[in-house]
């Protein structure tokens, strides 16, 4: 066997930082749990707001603007983003390979614009022995149209398929497939839960129920299980409900709104199944003490409501295979579900996905960025049930798992978690920084600057209001001016772009991206 440590990073996609039970979440994920309480978990990491830009972060230990990759993969050069992985920095999986270990990715990259032609930004040229899943952003779960093997696009399957299954099948297969001296890195990217909300029907029956009971209390109740976990303290205080949403004593189709949420639950519960069949391989091997093994999430939950836009976007038909009409919407007559659906859960579960914090996915307050974060590695440590509140970000992960590894540094401007993680206080608090669609933040110490686009700071002392509930910009505005200099020091050094930069030329109408109105707006609109 090998003496050094297999890998696996484990992604979740639009998961809330509240949604797993062991970050006080009422949805059943039992594998985590398990690596959760048994491993170290962080209350304060941070992911980059949106999917692209974290998974280049998190693949390169840069800043996403450096890569190429500012918003999403369309590609706006000359004058904005190129939306596509640049090739200055080496991959995780490049690192690992170069030092000897088998290499895989399993589930989604979206990380190249061109997903047609094979080219330099594929998984399959950034260092990846094995390719399976899908290079766009999202596709059906039942029925993808742009499922790859390797550079090979798949016919799209049919009747019995589902795509968290799937990709959970073949990397527990591939993990079971190595040699004893042949150490690997798996990279497992799942979709679920981002939409379509498409879940097995079994699943869904699990939360019968148990969404009846409301957004507001559910809120409350994941509060304090947080607090009891020891993830968040009295400094996190529930925020309000998103003004935009009513109370759920004021909802009339209770029942599909609990549907929603149930099909969203579901969608979690088949990924935590699908990571224990491949922890299960693992431990058969003998190998689940030195194996690395990490679980984040991409952003916080998604308030989109994506419909026709949306659909068309990622290339999915208008048809199932039998001939069925796809329902897009988010109206009580759909249903969620079913593959016959395309259907999101929308602000208010979204609200709870990100409790006790406000706001969402592309927003870098904290209901945007902060990510559940879960490592095991007995063998090396991390093993002892902690929970640690010194904040991270995507940048510190590459650093952390290559000193783990006993592989060179790779350079920038992340820091190594390792001795943190033991318990250790090496090395002092390093600055955050995020910027993503104009939204943009700084987080110095227990100080976060941040602002919406456009808008003017904000800024908040997370020691006592975790949630960002008081802004304190008036009572220190020179401490505003610091952090801001700081800013905008770290945008010019990255390559962030002034905001708006150039849109590409789709109906705003329609964009479902870059034109959802801000909480400010929809308050503004409203009155």
């Amino acid at each position: 066997m090998s003496t050094r440590p297999n890998v696996v990073v484990v992604l979740a996609d639009d998961l809330g930082y509240s949604d797993l039970g062991c970050y006080g979440g009422e949805i059943e994920t039992p594998n985590l749990d398990r690596l959760g309480r048994a491993g170290v978990r962080l209350g304060s990491f941070y992911n980059t707001a949106r999917c692209s830009p974290s998974r280049a972060s998190l693949l390169t230990g840069r800043d996403p603007h450096e890569t190429g990759i500012g918003i999403l993969t369309e590609n706006d050069a000359p004058t904005g983003y190129p939306g596509t992985m640049s090739r200055d920095f080496a991959t995780m999986a490049e690192h690992f390979k170069a030092a000897g270990y088998s290499t895989c990715l399993s589930g989604k990259w979206h990380l190249a614009n061109d997903i047609s032609s094979p080219n330099d930004a594929w998984p399959t040229r950034r260092g990846f022995d094995e390719f399976y899943g899908i290079l766009m952003g999202a596709d059906h779960y039942f029925h993808p149209l742009d499922l790859r093997r390797g550079e090979e696009k798949l016919e799209s399957p049919t009747d019995g398929y589902y795509f968290t299954d799937a990709v959970s099948e073949h990397a527990s297969d591939w993990v079971a497939g190595r040699g004893e001296d042949d150490p690997f890195f798996l990279y497992l990217a799942f979709t679920a839960p981002h939409w379509p909300l498409h879940a097995h029907p079994e699943d869904m029956e699990r939360y019968a129920g148990v969404y009846e009971r409301g957004w507001d209390r559910l809120r409350a109740e994941r509060l304090e299980r947080l607090q009891a976990e020891g993830l968040v303290g009295d400094e996190a205080r529930l925020s309000e409900r998103d003004p935009s949403q009513p109370a759920w004593d004021e909802v009339e189709e209770t029942t599909w709104e609990a549907s929603r949420m149930a099909a969203y639950a579901a969608m979690v519960t088949a990924m935590d199944r699908g990571i224990g069949r491949v922890l299960d391989t693992i431990e058969a091997r003998g190998e689940l003490d030195d194996t690395i093994v990490v679980f984040l999430a991409d952003n916080g939950g998604c308030a989109e409501t994506p419909g026709e836009a949306a659909k068309f976007r990622f290339r999915n038909r208008t048809e199932l295979p039998d001939g069925r009409s796809i329902r897009i919407g988010n109206t009580h007559d759909i249903p969620p579900g079913g593959p016959d659906t395309w259907t999101a859960y929308g602000p208010a579960w979204a609200n709870l996905s990100n409790s006790p914090f406000r706001l969402y996915k592309r927003w870098t307050h904290e209901g945007g960025i902060a990510s559940p974060f879960v490592v095991h590695w007995p063998a090396g440590g991390l093993a002892d049930g902690s929970v640690v509140h010194r904040p991270f970000q995507l940048t510190d992960v590459l650093p952390t798992l290559l000193e783990a590894g006993g592989l060179p540094s790779a350079g920038g401007r992340g820091v190594s978690m390792l001795d943190t993680l033991r318990g250790g206080t090496a090395g002092a608090d390093h600055t955050l920084f995020w910027e993503h669609i104009g939204n943009c933040a700084v987080r110095e110490g227990d100080w976060k600057l941040v602002r919406e686009a456009e808008q003017p700071w904000e800024l908040y002392d997370l020691a006592t209001d975790r949630s960002e509930l008081d802004d304190l910009a008036a009572e220190h505005p020179e401490r505003v001016e610091a952090l801001a200099a700081a800013w905008q020091e770290w945008a010019d050094g990255a390559g962030v772009l002034p905001w708006p930069v150039h849109q590409s030329p789709w109906d705003p109408e329609t964009d479902l991206h870059r034109h959802r109105p801000t909480v400010r707006e929809h308050e503004e609109a409203t009155r």
